[in-house]
């Protein structure tokens, strides 16, 4: 009954949305996601606005992709290679953020954006809080591509400001309202959340380096790997 209601709620939104999306997996947590590349491609063919760009064709960004190296909450390496990707108008929507914070002698450094669901569901098995990792009965941001985590640093070197916590910190020190900060911390906080802010992304209540993009939900849960986006969409 479960996955009859599933698969109706995935016709609903195909008709909404005027994207053929018959195929989807119904994964072992009771939901619908796209993991088979000639779904993705027809939807992208459809409406490219659903295309998962490479955020690496970005002038001026800094990289540091923490999952593909054990230097991560989990110790482990997640990504097969240290890549980057998000839909299409997120990415251009990060290009404005960094081109402004650029005026300031600053840069973007990202440390993750588009997400396969099967992280997503490695991430909560290791660690069930769902206030840092995403349940997997509903899925992430990162798995839309729709959400990026990122910090400042120094346009010329790379250095990172300072902030309130370093990435993946499970901790009230980064949520984004936690005050008991240096001046300085704060404000390099609040220059980030507001400039990001300008561009359509909102700051997650838990996690002052995560941003969601404005429409995030109009977007279906992706699980495909990083080769497989960049077969045939990779810019």
């Amino acid at each position: 009954m479960k996955k009859a209601y599933l698969y109706f709620l995935g016709l609903v939104f195909s008709c909404i949305w005027g994207l053929d999306l018959q195929g989807q997996t119904i994964s072992k947590y009771g939901l619908e996601v796209i993991d088979n590349p000639k779904i993705y491609h027809n939807m992208v063919k459809q409406n490219p606005a659903y295309k998962l760009v490479s955020l690496k064709y970005i002038e001026g960004l800094f990289f540091d992709i923490r999952y593909a190296t054990t230097n991560n909450f989990t110790n482990e390496i997640i990504y097969e290679s240290p890549d980057a990707f998000a839909r299409l108008q997120v990415a251009r929507a990060l290009e404005r953020a960094n081109k402004k914070l650029n005026e300031r002698g600053l840069a973007i450094k990202v440390y993750d954006a588009y997400r396969p669901y099967s992280a997503t569901v490695k991430f909560y098995e290791l660690y069930k809080d769902t206030n840092y990792v995403a349940s997997p009965y509903t899925g992430s941001r990162h798995n839309r591509g729709c959400a990026v985590d990122i910090t400042l640093v120094d346009a010329e070197t790379g250095e990172e400001l300072p902030m309130p916590t370093p990435y993946d910190d499970f901790s009230e020190k980064a949520h984004p309202t936690f005050d008991d900060l240096p001046e300085g911390i704060k404000n390099n906080r609040t220059l980030l959340i507001k400039t990001m802010e300008e561009f359509g992304f909102s700051v997650y209540p838990t996690e002052w380096w995560h941003f969601d993009y404005t429409g995030w939900k109009d977007f279906p849960i992706m699980d495909l790997s990083f080769e497989a986006l960049k077969n045939k969409y990779d810019h």
